[in-house]
């Protein structure tokens, strides 16, 4: 019977050494598939990461620890740069590493020395492809572009890394315009693994809010950096959203899948911020021209009334001279009438004293004729007597209806008046008259009293 102690027994660091032997020389040289996490550079230069499988779902079914060396980095990284490319978390890469046991530790890690960066951007191509050809099945790729903008743009959610370079850039420049916009901003990881779950969270964060516009923005980077805007979860929240979305991702070669979704695409966050400054000085200088036009419009009418008022200020100024020449006229019309009126009656009774003289001094002449004379001349005699005097009443009763049309208070009315002062002075001119003094205007049937207001 054997003794338990004839097998052989290691020591643990024997075992580990035989260990990393055995697997150094098995694995001296693979080609490894995966997807990177938790990236981290220590201090003295070397990249740990872990390079994983996963299944249904994203449930991790495998994992390696790994690491790239300070000396095999700096040529990995000039590899990957040739093509926009760097290691960050959520990459699918392609490596080729050996396997190595590290005995202090207990641990295994893989050490990779190459990372293929044809396979990395032909997977990202492939899946670019395929999500573009989901998008345009579920009839996604114009979805956004064709919603409206708001007319005026000053109330907008923000989605990005909060104090990343592009988060402060954004701001600045709103900022600096000096129009008064109103940031709802949600938090988001823009790249790594957290990035896709979070952009699209936020963006249905900011629909919640009812948000009338949105903006997506992250900085320059490699293009691997960019991976969570090609995924169908970022690009399916983009489309759908209810708001449009404008995306500034920081790359002036590259067309991500959130911008061929989204309503506007811009090269950095910049150019974003500036689009919207933009919008809101055309809008306020719209409304200036409008307020210009809507004043013009107002004016005007305002002004040709002014113009009607002058108008009919200098008409009433010319017809209130009209009136103090026809007042004076008339005037000179009450004098001169009163003056024939008074000589055509002194003149008419003078001339039927005359007639009336004549008749009686040759009446008895007439009549001691008439006796000397047959019948029939006295008779012609007398007629003619009465034809002479009735011409003489005719004359006379003409010379009364004249006299009467031509007196002041046939005048009076026809509508004139004569206003006199307290002394009784006539009154031609309103330079006459001053505030509190009494008048008393003559018309047709009496006469009217007034106290001088202004």
């Amino acid at each position: 019977m054997l003794s338990p102690y004839s097998e052989a027994t290691y020591a643990v660091s024997a075992l580990c050494a035989e260990v990393r032997d055995f697997l150094g020389e098995a694995f001296r040289s693979v080609w490894v598939v995966g997807e990177v996490q938790r990236v981290k550079q220590s201090q003295n230069g070397h990249l740990y990461f872990e390079l994983v499988e996963k299944g249904e779902h994203d449930r991790i079914v495998a994992k390696l620890d790994a690491v790239i060396w300070r000396g095999d980095l700096v040529r990995v990284r000039r590899a990957l740069a040739s093509s926009r490319q760097q290691i960050a978390e959520g990459m699918q890469i392609r490596c080729r590493a050996g396997l190595d046991f590290w005995p202090p530790g207990g641990r295994m890690q893989l050490v990779v020395r190459e990372v293929d960066p044809v396979f990395t951007l032909g997977l990202l191509e492939q899946r670019r492809r395929e999500t573009l050809e989901h998008l345009a099945r579920a009839g996604l790729l114009e979805a956004n572009r064709v919603l409206p903008m708001p007319e005026l743009p000053l109330v907008l959610g923000l989605v990005t890394s909060e104090g990343s370079a592009a988060y402060h850039d954004f701001l600045s420049s709103l900022e600096e315009s000096g129009y008064g916009f109103r940031v709802v901003f949600v938090h988001a990881a823009v790249q790594g693994a957290r990035a896709e779950r979070e952009i699209a969270s936020a963006l249905a964060a900011l629909a919640a809010a009812a948000v009338p516009l949105a903006v997506l923005i992250r900085g320059g980077g490699a293009r691997s950096d960019l991976a969570a805007f090609d995924t169908r979860v970022v690009a399916e929240a983009v489309a759908r959203a209810p708001f449009p979305v404008l995306t500034g991702l920081g790359h002036e070669i590259d067309e991500s899948i959130a911008d061929r979704v989204a309503h506007t695409a811009f090269k950095t966050p910049t150019k974003v911020a500036e689009h919207l400054v933009e919008l809101v000085a055309e809008a306020d200088a719209a409304v200036l021209d409008l307020k210009r036009r809507l004043r013009r419009e107002a004016l005007e009418p305002l002004l040709a009334a002014q113009r009607a008022v002058d108008r009919a200020e200098r008409e009433l100024r010319l017809a209130h001279g009209r009136l103090l020449a026809t007042a004076a006229r008339l005037d000179e019309y009450q004098r001169l009438f009163a003056r024939l009126s008074r000589e055509l009656l002194k003149s008419g009774g003078q001339r039927l004293d005359r007639v009336g003289g004549q008749i009686a001094g040759a009446a008895p002449r007439l009549l001691e004729r008439a006796a000397a004379r047959p019948r029939p001349l006295l008779d012609r005699m007398a007629v003619a007597a009465r034809g002479r005097l009735a011409a003489a009443r005719a004359t006379a009763d003409g010379l009364a209806r004249v006299f009467e049309t031509l007196s002041p208070e046939r005048t009076l009315e026809r509508g004139f008046s004569i206003t006199r002062g307290a002394d009784g002075t006539l009154i031609r001119r309103s330079e006459q008259v001053t505030a509190g003094q009494t008048i008393t205007t003559q018309v047709s049937r009496g006469t009217i009293t007034s106290r001088i207001e202004e």
